[in-house]
């Protein structure tokens, strides 16, 4: 069964951290660029964080450049983002998902992901 499922959200004070895990079955990550989204209540979804396939490069949307980082670990089948120095306002509904067509120059175009996993929730409140 190909799925996605993310875990490691949870709740924590402004300024902590916390790691995200994406981890696939039924295929193999490193073949396939790799996003995070997320939505928080009555706002769109919105691009987090993109790695390409492969040894591929990454980007990061304004919000959180320099407070988290994208990485692949191929030996657990896992993309993992590491978020630092968290704010209320990345409160929200992480979500991962996974395309094989090259997300440069427009990661964050969701049409293009063909799998998706089921969010997982962080809160970030004092």
């Amino acid at each position: 069964q190909v799925q996605l499922v993310e875990s490691g959200g949870g709740l924590v004070q402004p300024g902590g951290s916390l790691v995200l895990s994406c981890a696939a079955s039924g295929f193999s990550l490193d073949e396939y660029a790799i996003s995070w989204f997320r939505q928080s209540p009555g706002k769109e979804r919105e691009g987090v964080s993109c790695i390409r396939r492969g040894r591929g490069g990454t980007m990061y949307a304004g919000s959180v450049k320099g407070r988290f980082n994208i990485s692949r670990d191929n030996a657990k089948n896992t993309v993992n983002l590491q978020m630092i120095l968290l704010k209320t306002e990345d409160t929200a509904v992480y979500y991962c998902a996974a395309r094989r067509s090259d997300p440069w120059p427009d990661p964050w175009e969701e049409d293009e992901y063909e799998f998706w996993g089921q969010g997982t929730q962080v809160t970030v409140s004092s």
